[in-house]
């Protein structure tokens, strides 16, 4: 499918204080990078594949090193395709089989639930043991263990938990370890690299090729769309649900020497899902200080069908006509491999450090 073809920058640079200084006097090397998050955001995802390919496909290889991958809901499955054999054809893969899903009116969460594990039976293809022993990645998969009426699949008590939860968010965001507990499972080789986490309760559990599926399953189930994952094996039955309800972009307490890198479908950190329609609320920059955040800019984003990634909402826009959404996704993937050649091009040149902004 033809690319659209502008002038414009394709990609935005936001970096935090520390990482500003370290590029301006080093520049941006694959060997200085050590942890990548990757946030939730559905079917954003698929549209930055473009520049997760030019990361694990070209850049990051280039200066072979352990790396930490973190990620909540889609992210997870971004990382876990990249920890495959050929991290390309797995990123291009999860792409190709998230968009050829079939969305009918009235579906139900079971439905949706046997698609998405039908989807990654197709994904990993009994693969679950060479992800965990990747040579060069360490992935990390954020969950969420789900408290009061927020256990139960049935969407009136669901209704009622989730009211509860943006009421509560409002008044605090710390208020939501009433609803959630963190859950972070982690590569048997290696704990997670972040401080100590101390906003939430916060519990870390090592994966394996028994509950690898399970926890990719929990970390996407979004409530009221897909049935909450009842039993990971190695943890205490619960309700567990899509990391991204408490680490919505990841605005955790990295810890490192070098850079976080993370190609991001936005150029700002949401702390929760639940703070979207809080502009007040963002990321701490203090935390962010490494990091170095990579997004599609305003211009690159005009120039796609209905001018943005996209996202959950087409499901609803395009019902009954999975052919036109299909069609529109593949646009979007294929556009975004401009934002990983402009991503190859300023790395490699000095010119990178003139397009930094704070994040």
């Amino acid at each position: 499918m033809a690319a659209i073809h502008i002038k414009s920058p394709a990609l935005n640079f936001r970096a935090g204080k520390r990482a500003i200084a370290h590029i301006r006097e080093n520049g941006l090397r694959p060997e200085d990078v050590g942890i990548l998050p990757g946030a939730a955001g559905g079917p954003k995802g698929l549209g930055i594949q473009g520049l997760d390919m030019a990361l694990f496909g070209d850049w990051l290889p280039r200066a072979p090193r352990v790396r930490t991958l973190i990620g909540a809901s889609i992210g997870s499955w971004r990382f876990a395709s990249a920890c495959l054999p050929d991290a390309s054809a797995g990123i291009r893969r999860l792409g190709e089989l998230y968009t050829s899903q079939r969305v009918a009116k009235n579906v139900s969460m079971t439905e949706v639930s046997r698609s998405c594990v039908q989807l990654l039976e197709e994904l990993l293809q009994g693969q679950d043991a060479t992800i965990l022993d990747n040579p060069l990645y360490r992935l990390n998969i954020v969950v969420v263990r789900s408290h009061g009426l927020l256990q139960q699949d049935k969407k009136g008590h669901l209704g009622l938990g989730l009211s509860s939860v943006i009421g509560n968010n409002l008044l605090s965001r710390q208020r939501l370890g009433k609803h959630f507990d963190r859950v972070i499972l982690h590569d048997a080789r290696q704990a997670p690299p972040l401080n100590e986490l101390t906003d939430f309760s916060s519990e870390f559990h090592t994966l394996n090729t028994l509950n690898l599926r399970q926890a990719l399953l929990a970390s996407g189930s979004i409530p009221m769309v897909m049935e909450a994952i009842r039993e990971i094996p190695g943890l205490t039955p619960g309700a567990y649900r899509d990391g991204g309800l408490l680490d919505y972009h990841l605005d955790l307490p990295y810890k490192t020497d070098g850079i976080v890198l993370y190609p991001h479908f936005t150029d700002k950190v949401v702390p929760g899902w639940f703070d979207k329609g809080l502009p007040w609320r963002r990321g701490d920059q203090q935390r962010l200080q490494d990091v170095v955040l990579l997004s599609p800019s305003s211009s690159y984003l005009s120039g796609l069908p209905h001018g943005k990634l996209p996202d959950r909402s087409d499901f609803k826009r395009y019902l009954g006509n999975d052919n036109g959404r299909e069609q529109y996704w593949n646009k979007a993937m294929d556009e975004s491999q401009r934002l990983g050649d402009e991503f190859l091009e300023l790395a490699d040149t000095d010119r990178l450090v003139e397009r930094l902004q704070p994040l």
